[in-house]
């Protein structure tokens, strides 16, 4: 074997493991940092991941370089992989199913940075586990304004009788999650978001769009329903993030939390890279955990 690549053994699978001490950030963050995050942050992402059919975007030259996003398992792919066949435009789409730490070991290895999921599990494509609501800023408001937004949002889910749970997105975003366990349609679901996004538009027009033309949307947050599609994606909570010059994680957050940043004028302290994330995770677990995924029944459904 090449004296940069190593076999470990990890949860009974062995993984070939190459350029451990490749940079892959700017700030110097290597493969092997990125590894070791996959590892402890395990317990916390796979239930995330499970019966997603799961898009990674790769950086192989280090986030310095072009990034590509990945569907389908690529050549030398591990043997115990699992995979599903997800609804696409194109022929014979099937996709990883992430469910083992090994998985995510051998995903950092190809420098599978971003881990990026849908709202259902395969293969019930057709019934989400959640609703989103993709908070996203205009320049120049930025999270600090998502966080705004995301407690009126949470106001109006409340007066709905839904429970909401958060994620940062570990960008500027911020998402707004309704778990439904599967009891609405991805068509029903979809026009949910969609006039949640149209109420909080109504009530606060000098603040938030929920179209999505960009010329709208300038020093605003737009509520994006969107995302609510059987064919899209969003970042997985706990995934790391490639596009800043050091990694960001994209953080399941409490409700306080998000009220303390606005008290304080300040999000930074939802901004936090691997180490503060496994910090917190191991002080105060995942809220989307304890959130969980009850079966609320949407209204109009």
């Amino acid at each position: 074997m090449p004296g940069d690549a190593v076999e470990v053994e990890v949860g009974g699978r062995r993984v070939r493991l190459t350029h451990l001490d490749r940079r892959l950030y700017r700030d110097g963050t290597t493969k092997a940092d990125v590894v070791r995050y996959a590892v402890e942050v395990a317990d916390a992402l796979l239930p995330h991941l499970r019966g997603r059919p799961l898009t990674v975007r790769r950086w192989p030259d280090g986030t310095d370089g072009a990034p590509f996003f990945m569907k389908r398992l690529p050549q030398g792919a591990p043997a115990w992989l699992e995979t599903a066949e997800v609804p696409s435009d194109e022929a014979d789409l099937r996709q990883p199913l992430v469910a083992e730490v090994a998985d995510l070991v051998w995903l950092a290895n190809i420098a599978a940075l971003e881990l990026h999921v849908p709202l259902w599990r395969a293969p019930a494509w057709e019934r989400p586990t959640h609703v989103v609501l993709d908070l996203d800023p205009g320049p120049p408001a930025g999270l600090l304004a998502c966080c705004e937004v995301a407690l009126v949002v949470r106001d109006v889910l409340d007066a709905a009788g839904l429970r909401a749970g958060a994620k940062v997105s570990g960008g500027k975003g911020l998402h707004v999650l309704v778990p439904t366990g599967g009891s609405a349609t991805a068509a029903q679901t979809r026009a949910f978001a969609r006039a949640v996004a149209e109420v909080v538009a109504a009530q606060h027009p000098t603040r938030v769009v929920a179209t999505i033309g960009k010329a709208e949307r300038a020093g605003k947050v737009l509520v994006d329903w969107n995302q609510n599609d059987v064919k899209r994606t969003m970042i997985a909570p706990w995934s790391l993030r490639g596009s800043a010059p050091s990694p960001r994680v994209a953080l399941p957050v409490a409700w306080e939390e998000i009220e303390a940043a606005v008290a304080a004028r300040t999000s930074v302290a939802l901004e936090v890279g691997p180490d503060a994330a496994l910090a917190r995770l191991a002080e105060r677990g995942d809220p989307l955990a304890v959130l969980g995924e009850p079966s609320q029944v949407l209204p109009g459904t």
